[in-house]
């Protein structure tokens, strides 16, 4: 099976986000969803259990995660965002944060860590809880079995052609184009 890279040229013009530096992170989306394909070839050529097959088997999470954050993360922002209703998954954050502000304060924060990664809010449906998670690589710390609602890129990447070392206008500027409709409808599903 071949996987095709989605479309998110619809994200050009968005006011944060210079259309340089989107189209430089769509080009990065482009080789993950290729490398994928390259891998998926190249593992029905190994024999399972040799060093090689081993090898591409590691590389292929971290190639699959880095297509599929970069699709969730792409898919959760719009021109010019929309504000988060006051339905079921406003009311969890304001359950276990206190308030919307106090879980965006905690989510601002583990953006704002030092290093490269991920800050996803992510939602547990065995324990019914959410997480602000920070991902390291694209293949490490992801909670087993929860779901990614809100994912922010903060690999250098994602800011460094329009806000330079300054992540954090960056994320004032992320925070600004949430498309909160697709991040209730990822928690509704």
């Amino acid at each position: 099976m071949a996987y095709e890279q989605k479309d998110f040229k619809s994200l050009l013009g968005m006011k944060g986000f210079s259309d340089v530096m989107l189209s430089n992170h769509f080009s990065l989306y482009e080789g993950y969803v290729k490398n994928v394909n390259t891998l998926l070839g190249m593992l029905d050529t190994k024999e399972v259990g040799t060093l090689e097959y081993s090898e591409l088997q590691r590389r292929f999470a971290w190639e699959w995660n880095g297509m599929r954050l970069h699709e969730l993360y792409f898919g959760n922002i719009s021109n010019g965002g929309n504000i988060i209703s006051e339905g079921k998954l406003k009311q969890k954050i304001e359950k276990i944060y206190g308030n919307f502000e106090n879980w965006k304060k905690n989510f601002i924060a583990v953006g704002a860590m030092r290093g490269i990664g991920w800050a996803i809010l992510t939602y547990d449906k065995e324990s019914d809880e959410l997480f602000n998670l920070w991902i390291n690589e694209h293949d490490v710390g992801h909670f087993a079995g929860a779901v990614p609602l809100l994912v922010m890129d903060v690999f250098e990447h994602a800011y460094m052609t329009d806000y330079g070392i300054k992540r954090a206008d960056y994320i004032n500027a992320f925070f600004q184009n949430i498309d909160w409709k697709e991040v209730e409808n990822r928690f509704n599903k």
